[in-house]
């Protein structure tokens, strides 16, 4: 039996379908929600707090969510089958499962650094896509972490959520108001910083990954800013041939994550 049912737009629906688009309404509440079986399975997996699992109450439900309905220790919500579509962000058909969770601590020391770590700097990145990408990234590179800095998109928007394919409940991602907090974080654990710029002055496959690195992306349109720059030790640049004048920042970090890999594996 369902601890809630939900068949109108009831206060509690509005504050979920709040979650969607606004983001001051998550900060607030501290939630935000999850769509997709794998996130929603990641952030069982990884130990993330389960507010509330919210499932269709005229469908016929699969095993995965019955099992999750039964092992997950939150409120389980019924709800009517076409507000929960709303929630789940979907023309056609309705999702049987969502889920509400709890956001996590902006805390940097949720990262942690070891002997050859690679963490990711995100310099006020515009879109939540390309926040969700790097997040895939880092985790499929085995980076420490992601750490969002400065004026930027939101990393629990539903966009990167669905982006990050469950990465983002599997890697540390933090929010960081400025450059400022992040420095004095990195100092106290040594780290080298390497920024990615079109006009660096090294080449990313011949960078030496081997000591513990800060690896700072910039934004989507005006690459790093002056106060990332200067605090780079170094500023990695990636060949390109053809017609394109640059990469996508996404794009450009998941190039640098794959040659950290690759130069840590033969060192």
């Amino acid at each position: 039996m369902p601890d809630l049912r939900i068949t109108t737009r009831n206060a509690r629906f509005q504050q979920w379908q709040a979650l969607l688009t606004n983001r001051t309404k998550r900060q607030r509440s501290g939630e935000f929600l999850v769509q997709g079986v794998r996130p929603i399975s990641l952030a069982v997996e990884h130990g993330w707090t389960i507010r509330a699992l919210v499932y269709d109450m005229d469908a016929s439900l699969s095993r995965w969510a019955v099992r999750l309905l039964s092992d997950v220790t939150a409120p389980a919500v019924a709800m009517a089958t076409e507000l929960l579509a709303e929630l789940g962000e979907k023309d056609a058909e309705s999702p049987e499962l969502l889920a509400v969770v709890a956001l996590p601590p902006d805390d940097l020391d949720r990262i942690r650094i070891g002997r050859r770590t690679v963490a990711v700097v995100f310099d006020r990145p515009s879109g939540p896509g390309n926040i969700g990408t790097l997040v895939r990234s880092a985790d499929a590179f085995g980076a420490a972490g992601v750490v969002v800095t400065g004026h930027a998109a939101d990393p629990f928007d539903p966009r990167s959520v669905r982006a990050s394919t469950g990465s983002l409940f599997a890697v540390p991602v933090v929010r960081a108001p400025s450059h400022v907090e992040v420095l004095a974080w990195a100092a106290g654990l040594g780290l080298q910083i390497a920024g990615t710029d079109e006009h660096g002055d090294v080449d990313v496959a011949d960078f030496g990954f081997a000591r513990p690195t800060l690896l700072v992306v910039g934004n989507e349109t005006t690459g790093l800013s002056a106060a990332w720059r200067q605090a780079c030790d170094t500023l990695l640049r990636i060949p390109m041939a053809g017609a394109a004048s640059s990469l996508n920042a996404a794009t450009a970090g998941s190039i640098a994550l794959y040659e950290a890999t690759r130069r840590r594996a033969g060192t």
